[in-house]
């Protein structure tokens, strides 16, 4: 099933916030994670049309960032295909360019638009 006109604010307003949401602010990412936390891969990706959503991640867990919003899921190697990222009852897989967050009853498939 698949809502492309739920706001994926709504989506991340439902997941749990990192305790270190709110360091340094960027005009392009409007918010970034803390330098310990070591992303070494940053997209940005494209949702329903219109959202902008970041996606920082490691080998162990991911940031999404929208807006002055974040949450960090954290690495579940028992996906088949593709890398999987879970926090509670969100699951976030990403497949090559493309991004699919679930939260059930939504899911929400994002395009890779850039590296960042």
């Amino acid at each position: 099933m698949f809502f492309p006109s739920v706001p994926l604010g709504l989506i991340l307003l439902l997941l749990p916030i990192h305790p270190a949401a709110g360091t340094r602010a960027s005009p392009a990412l409007g918010m970034q994670s803390p330098w310990w936390e070591n992303y070494n891969q940053k997209d940005r990706y494209l949702c329903s049309g219109t959202n902008e959503i970041v996606l920082e991640r490691n080998s162990s867990q991911a940031s999404l960032i929208t807006g002055n919003q974040r949450s960090t899921l954290f690495r579940d190697d028992s996906a088949s295909t593709g890398l999987l990222f879970r926090n509670g009852g969100t699951k976030l897989t990403l497949r090559g360019d493309v991004m699919i967050l679930e939260r059930f009853p939504q899911i929400i498939r994002c395009i890779r638009t850039e590296e960042v």
